[in-house]
């Protein structure tokens, strides 16, 4: 008989890991104990030692080879130290999770580190069109994140839900240790939902896959609804098994800002000494950040110019917006307004309207600001469905981390040196329409 711990994991519910491994206590230090819940009599514990755990592959009732599970670990507190120089990407209420893979020499392959590699050969399930391949060879990812709690760094995971790969990158690194590029991958997750299980995960599925004796059908018959959708759908069905989590449309003025203290906070107030004693010049910084956001969620932008100082008419820059390929396009007039204003101050409201009123239909607005956005502002906005893509402070700062990160690790002021030198050929005198014909 299967003895087996605890019952459910629930999404954003902290754990205690720590040594020694113990799964008999339920509880360590007033959370729950990670070991308890995971625990299977019998098994090797499912570790969370390095960032990419796979639990061993079994053979099932059919002969065929299944692996219960992968599990991602995620380190924020290792982000920027010549160990993890990158920063991985956690949006699970969004169902998105962006995560670098394991490589971290130029000597060898980037698909032989053992994470990459375990990755890679999920992904060829996840991606196939075949139900049965997906059936019996599509492995669940579980993902978790490392954080502080009570005055200790290490040592608490916090249980970020379950997915699959959606798309895998191969990139450019730089090994500031060693001043020497090397090739990696980067996968992009897709967090399921579990709103049908009540944010409830059941790790008693992940014993079943566990269970040598079980076929993939009875192996999946406690998985959660939204795995049981993607399995029949495939990849064609993956958004409606996305998780999405449904908030207060108006966010704090807190979600705007960068923590003091933090890296995001120190490139925010270089930005904007930067630029204070030549706010004009915050256009060209304003354009390449909307062009980033816009090109990061999959949309085709087009950079179009910044308008000249006099007569913008509310307007300091202009892009384009493709969706569609080919025939089937439809070309979308950006219509940018760029704020370099004080951190500690929300952005001016007039100044929102003063944009709206110059967008016509079928165009949307990107207002990009070093401040942050009201509550009443954002209440207008949303009221009167404004087609404003509202750009703050933390944004600003946490593309730019992003950037010179995968620049090799540029400094700040290098970054922002060459944006700004691309400032006076962006300068044009034209109509925003023209944009549609270039």
């Amino acid at each position: 008989m299967i003895i087996r711990g605890g019952i459910f994991l629930k999404i954003g519910e902290l754990f205690r890991y720590s040594r020694p491994y113990d799964p008999t206590s339920t509880q360590i230090d007033e959370l729950p104990n990670y070991f308890h819940y995971v625990y299977m009599s019998g098994m090797p514990l499912p570790l969370l030692e390095a960032g990419i755990n796979p639990i061993a592959a079994i053979k099932d009732a059919n002969g065929l080879s299944r692996r219960p599970a992968i599990l991602i670990s995620s380190s924020p507190h290792k982000a920027g130290s010549m160990e993890t120089p990158w920063e991985d990407t956690f949006d699970p209420d969004n169902g998105h999770i962006r995560y670098y893979g394991d490589n971290k020499s130029s000597d060898q392959d980037p698909g032989r580190a053992p994470g990459n590699k375990v990755l890679l050969e999920a992904f060829k399930a996840h991606s196939s069109p075949d139900q049965t391949v997906r059936e019996n060879h599509g492995v669940p990812l579980l993902f978790f994140r490392r954080v502080a709690h009570g005055g200790r760094a290490k040592g608490q995971v916090l249980f970020q839900g379950l997915g699959i790969i959606q798309s895998v990158e191969l990139i450019t690194q730089y090994d500031a240790k060693n001043q020497r590029s090397f090739a990696n991958f980067v996968f992009d997750f897709v967090v399921f939902s579990l709103k049908k299980e009540h944010e409830n995960f059941a790790w008693e599925w992940i014993n079943d896959r566990r269970t040598k004796n079980l076929g993939a059908s009875y192996a999946n018959k406690d998985a959660p609804q939204s795995w049981k959708d993607w399995l029949v759908g495939g990849p064609d069905k993956l958004d409606r098994c996305r998780r999405r989590v449904s908030k207060l449309l108006v966010t704090p003025t807190s979600s705007q800002k960068p923590k003091v203290g933090s890296k995001e906070s120190d490139i925010l107030q270089a930005v904007y000494e930067f630029y204070d004693a030549r706010k004009n010049r915050f256009e060209a910084l304003a354009l390449f950040v909307t062009e980033q956001i816009l090109k990061r969620s999959g949309d085709v932008f087009r950079r179009g110019w910044i308008t000249a100082a006099t007569g913008d008419g509310g307007a300091d820059f202009i892009g384009r917006l493709d969706i569609g390929s080919g025939f089937s396009t439809i070309k979308i007039i950006v219509l940018g307004q760029a704020k370099c204003e004080q951190l500690s101050t929300p952005t001016n409201g007039q100044h929102i309207a003063r944009t709206v009123a110059r967008l016509k239909r079928g165009w949307i607005g990107a207002y990009v600001t070093t401040s942050y956005f009201s509550e009443p502002v954002q209440q207008e906005i949303i009221e009167d469905q404004y087609p404003i893509l509202m750009i703050n402070g933390l944004k600003i700062a946490e593309i730019l981390s992003d950037c010179i990160y995968l620049r090799g690790g540029v400094s700040l002021q290098h970054l922002l040196q060459e944006i700004d030198n691309e400032y006076d050929q962006l300068v044009k005198t034209r109509r925003p329409e023209e944009v549609l014909y270039d």
